[in-house]
């Protein structure tokens, strides 16, 4: 009998046994890591169709370059499962994205191959001439490798990079990871003429003479193919008048092409260098290949069939919520128009590009160039709703400040993912928006406590000219409340009470008024009655309802999902200016923690936090005075 071929995937422990191995072994090293990022991701969901595109270039790179010496580093990290499998987390690889185990991004503190933490995109040529810096002044580090998206390339801070790589003019490697273009005839057959042609060529011819040396039909395929992402013609690429040593394009799934080109890469570079590596998303999984969004997110799903788990709520998710919302308001009012930053599903703006196309603007992942975008168009009398994740809206403050609320523009900031997230933890949690929003002059800001104030508030923001607006929201499913057929316009700086009490008052800002809810009927069962209030606004405050409900209650908690010097921290600089702190008022705050808060399930990271109902409930009895043996638990 045969005796049976141990996977070669079983015999690598580390990058180190990579460069053991023949191109063949690599070869079937690839497609093995293929087929174990699928089963791994079909048992913890996550970004699976980015990670599968990068499958082939994983393998090449840490045969080539001796990481982790060698700094590797993936932009945006939502492609680094293989990478993750790779180094010495395969037999953690299934606790991806849960609660103590992997992150779904790189991570510092996770491992030694991930030297530069990312989740948001864009930031990895600066980091990896970062790195060129530190080697050329004598640090512990070798080569820099940054692998960059087409989308990511096409922010602002990619082409900052590049700019300043170029002018430093230091060894440095890009690998440009371009899942958006194909070549016709496809650029594989390109492959058996590459391998001599590197064998002893000098970098710069080898990068002069990449279409020369190919067949007619090949060369011109290459050739469109290089046209198509710098925009130039043959006269050289944008790449090279930056200053870098244009290579490719290549095909990013043929080992055969990338392991020749990389190792000439990293055998002769003196310079910057970039590296045109096109791939498929989802490659070599065929439910994700087929599907509209390449399996970019998936839950759980069964390997054979392809098929996602679903939520087991019926309450509709705050984004379709969101995007069926302002679809209604804008098919009402011309003047409506939307800006997303490279995410119409995630931001729920597809619902409303489908009927209205000509009025909703994907600028990629710009969203510095989106809000200011929206700015401009705010000032020419269109109703521009700028439609962002609260964790990314961060990237794009300094236009927020500068091109928005100094000019008191009324850009309605519609402000997804709110709060803690889950899965994605710390990198995506929408902890800070309403600290820095809310300090700025002009803006009124609000906070929708369920999936109908959600509704008020896109008819509050629509009909508001007077200066910018937000409104925030959490990811997910709703609580499952009753649905108005139409928005209404809020009154502006009004909140509401939601039940009436005697002792203790609740006042609740955005999406926590659940637990809330649930602090209070426990209390209610401790004989505390209990006022509960949903503040809707942080700027301006409901002036008047704070001051009722420290007047006529013996302790007042205010409770938000956000980090300190959000709401609460509002609602405590109007009781001291006031003169109601003076008065024995028992107050206290309850936000996030001050750290970061690692990636869980949404109720479990708000357990860490100290934000449950029963976290809400001890407080209360602290702040009373009643003992409560729940609250020595609580955690800090």
């Amino acid at each position: 009998m045969p005796r049976p071929v141990t996977p070669v995937l079983d015999r690598v422990a580390g990058p180190a046994d990579l460069r053991a191995l023949s191109d063949r072994d690599l070869a079937q090293l690839a497609k093995e890591l293929r087929a174990e990022t699928i089963d791994a991701v079909s048992e913890t969901g996550g970004h699976l169709g980015s990670s599968l595109g990068v499958v082939e270039l994983t393998v090449a790179i840490h045969a080539v370059f001796n990481t982790p010496v060698d700094k590797l580093i993936w932009d945006v990290g939502h492609q680094c499962y293989p990478h993750k499998i790779l180094t010495g987390r395969r037999d953690r690889i299934r606790t991806l994205r849960q609660e103590g185990g992997l992150s779904g991004f790189t991570k510092r503190s996770e491992s030694e191959y991930d030297p530069f933490g990312a989740a948001h995109s864009s930031t990895s040529i600066s980091a990896a001439l970062g790195f060129a810096v530190g080697r050329d002044m004598g640090r512990p580090t070798g080569d820099a490798v940054a692998v960059i998206g087409d989308g990511s390339i096409s922010a602002g801070m990619a082409y900052e990079a590049l700019n300043n790589a170029g002018h430093e003019k230091r060894r440095l490697f890009v690998i440009l990871n371009d899942n958006e273009m194909s070549i016709a005839p496809p650029v594989g057959a390109m492959s058996k003429y590459l391998s001599g042609l590197y064998a002893n060529t000098p970098l710069h011819q080898m990068a002069e003479g990449f279409e020369a040396a190919l067949p007619g039909p090949f060369r011109e395929g290459a050739r469109r193919a290089r046209q198509l992402v710098t925009g130039m013609g043959t006269g050289g690429t944008l790449f090279e008048e930056l200053g870098f040593t244009y290579i490719g394009p290549v095909d990013g799934h043929d080992l055969s092409e990338l392991l020749p080109v990389l190792r000439a890469a990293r055998a002769r570079a003196t310079g910057p260098v970039l590296i045109h590596a096109l791939t498929v998303k989802g490659k070599g999984y065929a439910p994700a290949e087929a599907s509209a969004d390449k399996y970019h997110g998936v839950s759980k799903f069964d390997v054979v069939s392809g098929k996602q788990a679903k939520g087991k709520s019926n309450a509709p998710a705050y984004t379709s919520v969101f995007g069926n919302a302002l679809t209604e308001e804008a098919a009402r009012d011309s003047r409506i128009v939307a800006v997303t930053a490279a995410m119409p599903s995630g931001t729920g703006l597809d619902i409303m590009a489908k009927r209205f196309p000509a009025r909703v603007f994907d600028v990629g992942i710009a969203e510095q160039h989106g809000v200011t975008f929206a700015a401009g168009m705010a000032a020419s009398g269109l109703r521009p709703f700028c439609a962002i994740y609260s964790t990314f809206l961060q990237r794009g403050y300094d236009q927020v400040v500068h091109d928005v609320a100094l000019q008191g523009l009324p850009v309605r900031f519609a402000i997804d993912r709110a709060g803690l997230v889950g899965a994605d933890g710390a990198t995506h949690a929408g902890s800070f928006d309403v600290a820095y929003l809310a300090n700025l002059p002009g803006f009124t800001v609000m906070a929708a406590a369920d999936e109908a104030e959600l509704v008020h508030m896109v008819a509050t923001a629509a009909a508001h000219d007077e200066g910018p607006i937000a409104f925030r929201y959490p990811r997910g499913e709703g609580v499952g409340v009753d649905m108005p057929e139409r928005g209404t316009s809020l009154a502006i700086g009004k909140g509401r009470v939601v039940q009436e009490g005697t002792r203790l008052a609740l006042l609740s800002f955005g999406a926590h008024l659940s637990e809330c809810r649930l602090a209070a009927e426990a209390l209610a069962r401790r004989g505390v009655s209990v006022t509960l209030a949903d503040a809707r606004f942080a700027k301006p405050l409901d002036e008047d309802l704070i001051a009722q409900l420290a007047a006529h209650h013996e302790a007042l908690i205010t409770v938000e999902q956000g980090a300190a010097g959000g709401f609460g921290a509002h609602v405590l600089h109007f009781l001291a200016r006031t003169g109601r702190l003076d008065r024995g008022l028992r107050i206290r705050t309850m936000t996030l923690p001050d750290r970061f808060i690692e990636h869980a399930s949404p109720a479990a990271m708000y357990a860490d936090a100290g934000l449950t109902a029963a976290d809400i409930e001890a407080e209360a009895l602290s702040a009373l005075g009643v003992a409560s043996p729940k609250f020595g638990e609580k955690r800090a």
